[in-house]
């Protein structure tokens, strides 16, 4: 069984290690990471974050927000949707960013 470490660089939260293809909406908290979720669909916006690392590409749905709230910026994504494949470093969005 492989694990994931999830790192929130430049933030006081300690790096998580979850399992291969963990949905990271069921295993983050306010306690546990920056990242904030609202409806934990993809539909909201809320977990916008900005991803290093391998993921999957997102699902058209994602785009569809994606293109909205993060045009042309190729990191972005809906922390909501994310399955782990490989080791990610995540941050929130600014607001000054959208």
């Amino acid at each position: 069984m492989n694990n994931c470490v999830i790192s929130f660089p430049q933030t006081k939260f300690l790096p998580l290690s979850l399992e291969f293809n963990a949905c990271l909406a069921e295993y983050l908290t306010p306690d546990n990471s920056p990242i904030l979720f609202g409806c934990r669909t993809g539909l909201c916006g809320i977990c916008l974050v900005k991803v290093v690392g391998e993921i999957p590409s997102p699902k058209a749905e994602e785009r569809e927000i994606l293109a909205i709230l993060a045009p042309d910026d190729v990191q972005a994504r809906l922390a909501c949707q994310i399955k782990l494949t490989g080791d990610i470093a995540i941050r929130a969005y600014q607001s000054n960013e959208i």
